[in-house]
């Protein structure tokens, strides 16, 4: 079974604007899983390069405990691109998010750069999915991945940006959109990668935000990005499973690990058929359980 250590949880991924040292500070108490330190949508033109030293220095300081930290660089192809990943790559955070992807080109040529500059293997790759290229090539981006010198390891959904793209309209139940972030969880999947949900803009309206958590949750979703402290609680709670799927994972993996039951492909259990890719999906949802308990 998957190790708690081994396992990390992306329930929520709360944006943080690099060019707001007080944001920066508080977010060192929040229970979100991860920071996304932003020198990109986050922070005005003129606040750039202070926003990336302040944002280096946060990083290089530490002091996040369990929270990953992963840097929003700004596009290749902006006056900031290569001084925000330079920057990043010095940095050594868990992640360098890069906006703007559109072809499996795009983590290519950042990954490059990141491994001429000696960063170390825990440093990975997270790649926005916002552009309509990015919809169509979504497979062959996820592919990348199958090459660990990409370092990819995640799929960010950039809602926004999409619909602006495309003139798509956001609405409850997102039909205009579904079927690109299922493109992209099936793509993510099939290269093993990570993939969080958008963001939820009016951060006020509680039960809409809830609806959509739960909506990324049941379509497979690993978390969801925010832009406000007052969401991570509500996505955690979201993305976590309940005391009832552990005990029941535990209860399906604990029968199938029964020596009459090692050659089986279906057992009974409790009364209800089970095959052994329920006990498989038992153990990753008893990791991320563990995982989850583990920083409490």
């Amino acid at each position: 079974m998957t190790s708690p250590t081994d396992f990390r949880p992306r329930r929520s991924v709360l944006y943080m604007p690099g060019s707001n040292a007080r944001a920066l500070e508080k977010a060192k108490t929040l229970d979100a899983d991860t920071l996304i330190l932003d020198l990109e949508d986050a922070v005005a033109p003129d606040a750039k390069d202070s926003a990336r030293e302040a944002v280096v220095a946060a990083v290089k300081a530490g002091g996040y405990g369990h929270r990953e930290l992963v840097i929003r660089i700004n596009a290749a192809d902006t006056p900031w691109g290569a001084a925000d990943l330079e920057a990043a790559v010095a940095a050594r955070p868990d992640a360098i998010l890069i906006p703007k992807v559109s072809t499996a080109a795009d983590i290519e040529r950042i990954a490059d750069r990141v491994n001429a500059g000696h960063a170390p293997a825990k440093v990975k790759l997270w790649a926005m999915m916002e552009t309509p290229l990015a919809m169509l090539n979504a497979r062959d981006i996820a592919a990348a991945a199958r090459n660990p010198e990409t370092r990819l390891a995640c799929f960010v959904m950039g809602t926004n940006d999409l619909a602006k793209e495309t003139r798509a309209r956001i609405l409850p139940g997102r039909a205009p959109m579904m079927p690109w972030l299922m493109t992209c969880v099936a793509a993510a999947r099939a290269y093993g990668l990570d993939i969080v949900d958008g963001v939820y803009n009016d951060f006020n309206n509680e039960s809409g935000f809830a609806a959509e958590c739960l909506e990324g949750a049941e379509i497979g979703m690993d978390g969801k990005t925010l832009i406000h402290p007052k969401q991570v609680g509500p996505a955690n709670a979201a993305f976590s499973p309940s005391d009832e799927e552990v005990n029941w994972a535990r209860r399906i993996i604990a029968e199938f690990d029964k020596p009459e039951n090692a050659r089986k492909g279906a057992i009974q259990v409790e009364g209800k058929m089970v095959e052994r890719l329920h006990a498989d999906m038992g153990r990753r949802l008893v990791a991320l359980a563990e995982a989850i308990a583990a920083r409490k």
